[in-house]
């Protein structure tokens, strides 16, 4: 897939992320199927920036018609939540569409706790910061849909294997 020069570039420019989502799930061990890659981000403008100079260079814009610096700015991306309840701010290749990158648009639990807390998974010679667990279940529950409630059952057994 395309993620590995997402990870290198990241984490080359120093950003801190958290994988989340689908290939959080798939990163701990679960068989699922998916294409997005989602992120949870430190929400600081300095690391907003930084991530997006680096989806910039990766040839990556943004899904809706605003600039992609306007995601770094506090004050329209608590309106985009508040207004349009934006739950992601999505990134697509300029080429390739079906290279989608989510990072969540706000925090839904405590970024710091869950970097505190995450797993480092090396997968080929990269390194990736995914989110715990735990935290993965919180996520997931927060959310409510149908299938991330599935994702919760086969989370908590992982847990118990663990």
């Amino acid at each position: 897939m395309y993620y590995d020069e997402v990870f290198e570039a990241l984490n080359k420019g120093k950003v801190r992320y958290l994988v989340v989502g689908g290939v959080a799930l798939v990163l701990h061990g679960v068989v699922r199927l998916t294409v997005d890659l989602d992120l949870f981000l430190d929400m600081t403008p300095k690391n907003l920036t930084k991530f997006i100079k680096i989806m910039g260079s990766l040839r990556y814009k943004p899904r809706l018609p605003v600039k992609a610096l306007d995601f770094a700015d506090v004050k329209k991306r608590e309106r985009w939540v508040k207004e349009k309840n934006m739950k992601v701010f999505s990134f697509i290749h300029s080429k390739d569409s079906y290279k989608m990158v989510d990072a969540f648009a706000e925090e839904p639990i405590s970024f710091k706790i869950a970097y505190d807390s995450k797993k480092m998974i090396k997968a080929g010679n990269i390194q990736i910061p995914v989110i715990s667990i735990d935290d993965l279940i919180k996520l997931k529950k927060s959310s409510g849909r149908p299938q991330d409630l599935e994702d919760v059952k086969t989370l908590i057994k992982l847990r118990k294997i663990k």
